[in-house]
């Protein structure tokens, strides 16, 4: 297996997974795992994973497929503190898009951003996102 591969949530990660702290100032920037969680089961488009690094949960995700374009959405990444820095962030994003795009046999994802969250926008810009100018009406 992998050495990052990606889990649904069940009764053998739930635990863990809702343990994912950020570090201080992050919270702002993305709901919490409680909240995805709760979204997802309102709302069952979504998919809610553990991101695994050598057998350890080093964060969540969430993604999913929407309306009538079937617009294709990674709306949801954490890393915990923990595991912050050590560029598992990017190789989990490489990896969701690969998956995500495959899954849904998509060409084109669509991400959101807080506009101060500038190391998730450098991040992203990295990987082949484009800033559309398209702002959330819910915030």
């Amino acid at each position: 297996m992998s050495t990052m591969y990606f889990r649904d949530i069940d009764n053998t990660n739930e635990e863990i997974v809702r343990a994912i702290k950020l570090k201080p100032g992050q919270e702002k920037f993305i709901e919490t795992v409680e909240e995805c969680l709760q979204e997802a089961k309102l709302h069952h488009e979504w998919h809610p994973v553990a991101i695994y690094y050598h057998d350890e949960v080093v964060g969540f995700a969430m993604y999913g497929s929407f309306g009538a374009h079937k617009d294709t959405w990674i709306d949801r990444i954490m890393i915990d503190e923990n595991y912050q820095g050590k560029g598992l962030g990017r190789m989990a994003m490489e990896q969701l898009i690969a998956r995500v795009s495959r899954e849904y046999e998509v060409n084109t994802l669509y991400l959101s951003i807080l506009e101060e969250n500038r190391v998730a926008q450098r991040l992203y810009e990295s990987l082949g996102f484009e800033y559309i100018d398209e702002k959330d009406p819910n915030g």
